[in-house]
């Protein structure tokens, strides 16, 4: 069992060939309509969503408070799909979110650019050079993405497992090799422990998501670095108070073996004139 991020270039066929994965493998196919509809669910509004959304914010932008709002229930969101396993994720930086875990299974899928512009060009009825401006357009958008979110080079080949260019590629005989990839490279040690780590991950992630978010309790720059339940927060506060409200905090969300606090104290001060 695993779970396969495919991220891909406008016009390479990605869409199709997470399609006929699906129906080689039965997997669950995760695309921007089902992300949409798990952030609005937690309260991430639509018009927020397409701010970002696999977009290169401008410099206001990604300095905003939105912005970590909306990168740290992406992140939640892509956790708790993954930890159902036998899916396949379209885009949103899955790839990247995931890093690390053991059933994971990166792919890019792209095609030459006069590829991509004839099939634009005829998908749409236009010519070719307003297919190129789409192109690059969308280009610039998820490269720009992938570097504000999560510091990735979208276009770089060893951010992933395995890489496709569809220029001779059908969607089907693209669906193929990365099935034939996953049946010989996913383990059931490799799936059981890749469980693991992600409760323990979508285990700190709501933790965060408590304290920073429903409880707002003033610690910046939190983390929680969970481990098989017993967890660590890290972040800066101004008070003591704020410290062990955090830990109470934390203490109470179901999963939650052990709290320590790792969170550094600063004092605030006043300058005297």
């Amino acid at each position: 069992m695993a779970v396969i991020c495919i991220s891909r270039e406008l016009a390479s066929y990605g869409e199709e060939t997470a399609q006929e994965l699906a129906k080689l493998n039965g997997y669950k196919i995760v695309d921007k309509e089902h992300i949409e509809a798990a952030l609005s669910a937690i309260g991430i509004d639509i018009e927020k969503q397409e701010r970002y959304d696999e977009k290169n914010p401008g410099f206001w932008a990604s300095l905003s408070q939105q912005r970590d709002e909306y990168l740290h229930f992406l992140t939640q969101v892509i956790y708790e799909t993954a930890l159902e396993n036998n899916c396949i994720i379209l885009g949103r930086g899955a790839h990247a979110i995931l890093r690390g875990i053991p059933n994971l299974i990166g792919i890019r899928i792209g095609a030459s650019k006069s590829v991509r512009v004839e099939r634009v060009r005829k998908a749409q009825n236009i010519d070719s050079r307003h297919a190129l401006q789409i192109i690059e357009s969308s280009d610039h958008d998820r490269a720009g993405f992938h570097k504000y979110f999560f510091s990735v080079d979208w276009y770089n080949p060893s951010e992933y497992d395995m890489t496709l260019t569809t220029d001779r590629f059908d969607p089907i005989h693209a669906a193929a090799a990365i099935d034939a990839f996953r049946k010989s490279f996913i383990s059931d040690t490799q799936e059981m422990n890749a469980t693991a780590k992600m409760q323990d991950l979508l285990l700190g992630a709501k933790i965060v998501t408590e304290i920073t978010y429903n409880r707002k309790i003033p610690i910046h720059f939190l983390e929680a670095a969970v481990e098989r339940g017993v967890v660590v927060l890290h972040g800066v506060a101004n008070t003591h108070a704020a410290v062990d409200s955090a830990v109470a905090a934390a203490n109470l969300i179901p999963g939650v073996k052990q709290v320590e606090s790792a969170i550094q104290l600063v004092q605030e001060f006043t300058v005297v004139p």
